[in-house]
């Protein structure tokens, strides 16, 4: 239950993306929902495997890679669906950074499951 009402924040995390940055839009909710869930499998699969990937390139900038990286994986989850937009990079670098913030806020405020 606590997975599916994290799912459910994190699309309202994006809607509120879409909101504050006119540069990145979405169709409507059920967009935002599938986009969230194309962005947690992006963040469970590839990120990883990118991120040891490009850990040399993150030393040398010293994190800074890193938040291209992001950028890049929102830039791509926006690619592969078709009602979720975002207009270059740099708005999907502000945009991933954003949205990552919302949905820690939001996911704060559910209660840790009991098990």
């Amino acid at each position: 239950m606590r997975l599916l009402l994290l799912w459910i924040l994190n699309a309202v995390a994006l809607l509120a993306v879409t909101w504050l940055l006119p540069t990145i839009e979405i169709a409507g909710f059920g967009t935002a929902l599938a986009a969230a869930l194309v962005l947690g499998f992006i963040n469970t699969l590839v990120r990883p495997v990118l991120t040891l990937l490009t850990l040399p390139i993150t030393v040398l900038t010293l994190g800074i890679f890193y938040l291209v990286l992001n950028g890049l994986l929102f830039w791509l989850a926006s690619a592969l669906l078709p009602g979720f937009q975002v207009h270059g990079l740099v708005s999907a670098m502000v945009g991933a950074i954003l949205y990552g913030v919302i949905a820690w806020a939001l996911s704060a405020l559910v209660p840790p499951s009991r098990g």
